[in-house]
């Protein structure tokens, strides 16, 4: 098909003006936490962080949701780690409140009510937005046979129930 010289000049230049401008910045938010946030015993596409980001996109939401969770980790770990694991250009961070601190228990570290207080507080320094990881007692009926992991369909609970609050901030 032949295009009249004028139509091509129109479609060039507005390749150029999408290559110019790109496509529309995509919200960064990052989920940090313990094994519950990393997904332990699920695919990574089951782990509610990327189960949220599908559901953000279903609504036009144009969001990345960067999965910062690691299996076992404490509150002193994630905040040992956290200028590394939420980069420059974060508007929020999901926060897991509840793993780290089991976990330190677990391994006879105390609650590490402190550090999970100094990674908020770090957090809003940096003028991020923390929203608490969603947990409610009805997660129970959704866990693994080791009484402890989300089953896909307790990450879908949890991405469902953060869904409104996430959206809410990332107008």
């Amino acid at each position: 098909m032949i295009y009249p010289a004028r139509s091509l000049r129109i479609y060039g230049f507005l390749v150029a003006l999408v290559l110019c401008l790109g496509s529309p910045a995509r919200a960064q938010i990052v989920a940090i936490g313990a094994s519950n946030v990393a997904g332990r015993g699920v695919s990574s596409s089951d782990a509610w962080p990327a189960q949220l980001e599908g559901m953000l996109a279903a609504k036009g939401r144009n969001v990345q949701v960067t999965n910062a969770g690691i299996n076992g980790d404490t509150n002193a770990g994630m905040l040992a780690r956290l200028d590394s694991a939420v980069p420059e250009g974060t508007r929020i961070v999901l926060l897991d409140r509840y793993g780290g601190g089991w976990n330190a228990r677990r391994l006879g570290r105390g609650d590490q009510n402190a550090e999970l207080a100094a990674i908020e507080s770090k957090l809003r320094s940096r003028h991020i937005r923390v929203i608490p990881m969603w947990w409610n007692p009805v997660l129970r009926s959704y866990l693994q046979s080791d009484h402890i992991h989300f089953t896909p369909e307790g990450h879908r609970v949890v991405a469902a129930h953060m869904l409104p609050a996430v959206m809410g901030a990332v107008r």
